[in-house]
């Protein structure tokens, strides 16, 4: 299956550190995280998954829900969350997938669909394609999908900036800019009327070019920085 953004995000059940989860049901009408690792015990992993226990409260803040999935057992993920303690400072709160039968690794296209045998017997290079980010929405549908290489770790601030241009993009017929951090003006979308925008926005907007028009963040949630 080739997943884009839009897609349906696959539903599936699965044992967890947690506890068993339907995905969907799991997530209910907040948003989620869902981000892959290739093998427990390895080194930048270890380094996210102890950053992503630390921003946590900032995403519930977002009503967005964090979970984790590794190609190996609960019991290797629970001896792992040690290590992550001992050398991260943080405990990871939210669950982490035991994908030992590559299933849904295979149904969200990270690995082929001939993979088997033994997860315990595989090297962290044999999954080195399960390094994704998916953002979904309370729609259930993929609004976000990043690909990282096992030498890189992943930039979570990043994720959480996309996140809020998510969410207020969601609200508003807007659109942010490059580099656009929350507070920061935003740009009408196309598909609104210079003749809507007025009533939108009556204290008006900055005309760059027709198709470039640029506004004050419209207020919103506390967390996405709103001006007043």
């Amino acid at each position: 299956m080739t997943l884009q953004i839009g897609s349906l995000a696959p539903d599936f059940e699965a044992e967890t550190t947690k506890g068993r989860i339907r995905f969907h049901e799991w997530i209910g009408d907040s948003w989620c995280i869902l981000f892959s690792h290739p093998k427990d015990f390895t080194p930048v992993c270890t380094t996210e998954l102890g950053y992503m226990a630390r921003l946590q409260p900032e995403f519930e803040k977002r009503d967005t829900k964090i979970i984790g999935l590794s190609v190996d057992s609960v019991q290797e993920h629970l001896k792992w969350a040690g290590d992550i303690k001992d050398t991260q400072e943080f405990t990871p709160e939210y669950p982490m997938i035991a994908d030992t039968d590559f299933k849904i690794s295979k149904l969200y296209g990270m690995l082929p669909a001939s993979v088997s045998g033994d997860p315990s017997k595989r090297t962290p290079a044999d999954n080195q394609t399960v390094r994704n980010v998916f953002i979904i929405g309370p729609d259930k549908n993929i609004k976000l999908i990043i690909v990282y290489p096992m030498s890189t770790g992943r930039n979570f601030h990043e994720v959480m900036r996309v996140l809020d241009s998510l969410q207020l993009t969601s609200k508003h017929k807007v659109a942010t800019p490059v580099n656009w951090k929350p507070g920061e003006d935003v740009i009408i979308s196309t598909s609104v009327s210079d003749e809507e925008a007025k009533r939108v926005y009556p204290q008006g907007w900055k005309t760059l070019k027709p198709y470039l028009r640029v506004v004050r963040q419209p207020e919103t949630v506390e967390h996405i920085g709103a001006r007043k």
